[in-house]
């Protein structure tokens, strides 16, 4: 009987009751995740709402998938560059008035009209800017190049005038043989052969500065046939002279006297 009445006694202390207490009292941390769930589920879903927009905005969109127009660097590639791009030297001398000719359009063909009689003009620098003119590739340069180059080697004392400049016009000649652009290249091939019609043997010391671009497009079929009748008109004007530097240059080429 003592035993059960101590027992009785020790379940009804303040201690007991306390740990009791302990045991029935939800916990705080239970009692914050209740009440700030909602809050939480809020937060998620206004941030889920602002990743979606910024995903469909055309910014995020050209981010995501770039369009071939944004990988241009507007400070080294300017699509209007052949507007804005510094003209030839040619094209400069031509547009102040230097070359002393104009272009006339006729229903035919083109020509040129000179400001003076091309006999009365100074080849010197002339000359030298008309075979710079041919590695012109745009129109009115090409045509006003070749063909004043042309006109001007008809005239009655032209062996006179260009034989002086031949050191100076040889350069020239040489970039337009070696451009990469085929009609370059023909202009500056048709000019040589008038070129030696005009000075004769005087071109032989400088011919085979010329001939290495004559022997490297000999290569193309296209050429082949120019080249050759280009060469034999070299040699009948430069005499044996032209032959042995052609032979030396070009070993495949035939001789007119063969």
């Amino acid at each position: 009987m003592e035993k059960k009445k101590e027992r009785r006694e020790a379940m009804q202390s303040p201690e007991c009751h306390r740990d009791t207490g302990l045991r029935d009292r939800p916990t705080g941390n239970h009692d914050q995740r209740t009440s700030s769930s909602p809050q939480i589920k809020h937060r998620m879903a206004v941030e889920r709402s602002k990743s979606a927009a910024s995903a469909s905005s055309p910014e995020s969109a050209r981010t995501a998938h770039p369009r071939p127009s944004d990988k241009l660097n507007p400070k080294t590639i300017n699509p209007f560059g052949e507007q804005s791009r510094a003209p030839s030297a040619f094209a400069a001398v031509y547009s102040k008035g230097g070359i002393p000719c104009r272009l006339v359009h006729g229903s035919v063909k083109h020509r040129l009209q000179w400001e003076c009689p091309p006999e009365n003009l100074p080849f010197d620098p002339l000359l030298i800017t008309l075979a710079e003119g041919l590695r012109e590739t745009k129109h009115p340069y090409t045509f006003v190049s070749k063909e004043g180059f042309r006109e001007l080697l008809l005239v009655q004392d032209a062996p006179e005038k260009a034989v002086p400049l031949l050191p100076r016009l040889i350069p020239v000649l040489k970039a337009a043989l070696a451009h990469s652009d085929d009609e370059v290249f023909e202009r500056g091939l048709n000019a040589l052969v008038q070129l030696s019609v005009v000075v004769g043997p005087s071109l032989n010391d400088h011919l085979k500065h010329l001939l290495t671009s004559l022997s490297k497009r000999l290569r193309n079929k296209k050429f082949k046939e120019p080249i050759t009748s280009a060469l034999q008109k070299l040699e009948q004007h430069g005499g044996s002279g032209s032959l042995i530097i052609i032979k030396a240059k070009i070993p495949t080429y035939c001789s007119i006297c063969c």
